[in-house]
């Protein structure tokens, strides 16, 4: 196996493995367990947890932003462009191996003062409100940027809420009153 198929196996099962049973209770021996490879291989490729965390988020980010541009990009550019957030977060929960937002979690068994996965995980959720914000341009003409972006930001937080809710309740009610609610802001 190639040099760069090892790291994105090692990424691939640690995200899996992250995601579905947390960081914390993530061991390294298990990630080198699963994907098949000696401990030596793991550590020419990463330096330590933290950093095949790093790598973990930005490999779920990018998959995450990916699919969802796709998936909104394809809807006409109007309301419906926008709430289809809502739509792909439903496919998204309705999916198996839905766990809830992998930030939030990750975040969540951080000791405070960890600023490196922190930082990244803003990074992230600022990208996705950009994303948001490009989104909802063509409703927002001749509106300030100031405006745009504060809908962009209650935009993000009714996700983000349905998000958490869903994955508490296992069950969908949660993405379909933020969307309900996203309708009427926009």
């Amino acid at each position: 196996m190639k040099k760069s198929e090892l790291r994105e196996n090692i990424i691939k099962t640690a995200a899996e493995l992250f995601y579905r049973n947390g960081y914390n209770s993530t061991g390294i021996n298990e990630i080198i367990q699963k994907s098949g490879i000696a401990k030596a291989t793991l550590y020419n490729h990463f330096k330590s947890k933290e950093e095949l965390c790093l790598s973990y988020l930005k490999y779920m980010n990018y998959n995450f932003l990916e699919n969802i541009k796709e998936y909104c990009y394809s809807r006409p550019e109007t309301k419906l462009r926008i709430l289809s957030i809502f739509d792909f977060l439903e496919e998204f929960f309705n999916d198996k191996t839905f766990n809830g937002c992998w930030c939030i979690k990750t975040v969540s068994e951080l000791p405070k003062n960890d600023k490196k996965i922190k930082k990244e995980i803003q990074n992230q959720k600022g990208q996705f409100i950009e994303f948001i914000s490009d989104l909802t341009t063509v409703n927002y003409k001749g509106k300030t940027s100031k405006y745009k972006a504060s809908k962009a930001r209650q935009i993000y937080l009714l996700y983000e809420s349905a998000v958490g809710e869903s994955h508490l309740h296992q069950m969908d009610w949660p993405i379909r009153e933020a969307k309900s609610i996203c309708a009427q802001i926009i």
